[in-house]
C-alpha cells in the first residue's frame, strides 16, 4: 500500500526511534530500520538521505515535543500552583513515555555531534526559558534572576524524573510528580507576584 509522504515519513521516524533507542546509533543500520519499517531501502534514503539526518530529525521531533507540551502546561492555567505541578508532570510524562524518546534526547550516544548537542541544549533551555519568562513576569525579577529559577525548576524535574524512571518507579507516576511538584511550589512561592505582600517565612506552605 501507498501511504502518502507525510505518513511514510511518521512511520520512518517511528522505526528508527525503536531501533536508536534499542540499539544506539552507531550500533544502528539503516537496513534494520528499513525493516522495521516494512520498506525497502530505497525508500528509506528517499525520505532520509543518510543515518544521521534520519537520526537528527527524530530527535528534532522528540525535543519540539517537549518544548511544546512544558510550554502547554505554562499557558493551561493562571493559578501558578496548578502550573508548577503541570509542568512537573509534563517531565514525567516525557520520560515514562513507552516510546522511550527520552533516550534519544537526554542519553544520546552521539552527544559529541555538533547538532545533536545544539538540538539537545536548545530544548534544556528552551523549557527553561518558558518557565522564567513566567516567573518573570508575575513577579517582577530581573531577566537573570527569573532565568535562574527556571533552570533551576527545569532541571530538578529532568533529573529527578529520571531517576525516578532509573530506580523503577518505586512510587506512582501521579504520586512522584505530585511530590516534586509540591516541592518546587512550596520554594518559588517564596517569590510573591509583583505587588503581591511576601509570604512569611515561618511554617511550610501548602
Amino acid at each position: 500500500m501507498r501511504l502518502p509522504r507525510s505518513a511514510r515519513r511518521e512511520q520512518l521516524l517511528g522505526a528508527a526511534r525503536e531501533v536508536f533507542v534499542a540499539q544506539g546509533y552507531h550500533a544502528a543500520a539503516m537496513d534494520d530500520i528499513a525493516e522495521r519499517a516494512g520498506v525497502s531501502k530505497p525508500v528509506l534514503y528517499q525520505h532520509f538521505p543518510s543515518k544521521r539526518e534520519l537520526y537528527l530529525a527524530l530527535l528534532q521531533l522528540h525535543t519540539d515535543e517537549l518544548l511544546q507540551s512544558v510550554r502547554d502546561a505554562l499557558t493551561s492555567t493562571t493559578d501558578n500552583k496548578q502550573r508548577v505541578a503541570a509542568t512537573m508532570a509534563t517531565y514525567f510524562a516525557f520520560i515514562d513515555s513507552g516510546s522511550d524518546a527520552f533516550r534519544l534526547v537526554f542519553e544520546s550516544d552521539l552527544r559529541n555531534d555538533p547538532e545533536v548537542t545544539e538540538l539537545v541544549n536548545a530544548v534544556s533551555e528552551g523549557c527553561a526559558e518558558a518557565i522564567a519568562s513566567v516567573i518573570r513576569d508575575d513577579t517582577g525579577l530581573p531577566e537573570a534572576e527569573a532565568e535562574l529559577l527556571g533552570f533551576a525548576l527545569a532541571g530538578m524535574a529532568n533529573i529527578v524524573a529520571r531517576y525516578w524512571l532509573a530506580t523503577g518507579r518505586k512510587v506512582p507516576r501521579e504520586v512522584a510528580d505530585g511530590l516534586v511538584g509540591q516541592l518546587a511550589w512550596r520554594g518559588i512561592r517564596g517569590f510573591p507576584k509583583a505587588g503581591a505582600p511576601p509570604v512569611p517565612e515561618t511554617g511550610l506552605p501548602a
